[in-house]
């Protein structure tokens, strides 16, 4: 079982980056990390309000999105995080658009990248760049349910338990490792709208509990098995 992320030590320092125009991007003792966005940003809100605690053990260095107009850039820049936008519109291609993500998150050098919302399929490429290091979150208990319309698929299946789920991600959709899960129960009058809304409050909290737990006591994979600690 080999450690992907190992654990963060005493005295521990993260490497130095500048962004684009050449600013420093703060050092930290914490482990470094970089959010994905393409909507209102919920979940980098989540992140932001643990990440002062030295306790938690990660900061979120820089925002990247897909999405100009995504609500979570102006919450980055109202806390003080570095922004870029990589708009698929402005590349050739998707491979060049896939390289152009890489090189922009790369920028922050992280040791952890959150997609939280993230609305595109990150490439090999780019998976490539960061190794068993990328995390996502599903609305849906995987490996049941995966794809965008998870919770529309719960309820026409009619489970009675739902929930959302924090996974590695990796070269297929929703199909990488799974770090963590978290119950729903599907209330009778429950719609698709009411039951995601409380699936999201349930992700917000895994999600921030995976990061920080992940960013103390670092992170090991073994096949499907993952560790933390």
């Amino acid at each position: 079982m080999n450690a992907v992320i190992g654990p963060l030590g005493p005295g521990a320092r993260a490497p130095h980056a500048t962004t684009p125009g050449g600013d420093e991007v703060g050092t930290t003792a914490a482990r470094r990390v970089v959010v994905l966005v393409s909507g209102v940003g919920s979940n980098l809100a989540a992140l932001l309000a643990a990440h002062d605690d030295v306790a938690f053990g990660a900061r979120v260095v820089g925002v990247v999105s897909d999405n100009p107009a995504a609500g979570a850039l102006g919450l980055a820049r109202a806390a003080g995080i570095p922004t870029v936008v990589v708009a698929p519109r402005d590349f050739a291609d998707r491979a060049s658009w896939d390289r152009g993500l890489a090189d922009a998150v790369g920028v922050f050098s992280p040791e952890l990248v959150v997609s939280a919302g993230f609305m595109r399929i990150l490439g090999a490429g780019f998976l490539a760049r960061f190794p068993d290091r990328v995390l996502n979150t599903h609305p849906a208990l995987l490996p049941a349910f995966p794809g965008a319309s998870g919770v529309r698929d719960a309820l026409e299946h009619g489970v009675k338990i739902t929930g959302c789920t924090v996974h590695v991600v990796d070269a297929g959709v929703d199909t990488g490792p799974i770090v963590a899960q978290a119950a729903v129960a599907v209330e009778p009058d429950d719609d698709e709208a009411s039951l995601h809304e409380r699936i999201k409050v349930v992700e917000r909290a895994l999600l921030v509990d995976c990061v920080g737990r992940i960013a103390r006591g670092g992170l090991r994979i073994d096949g499907r098995r993952v560790v933390i600690g």
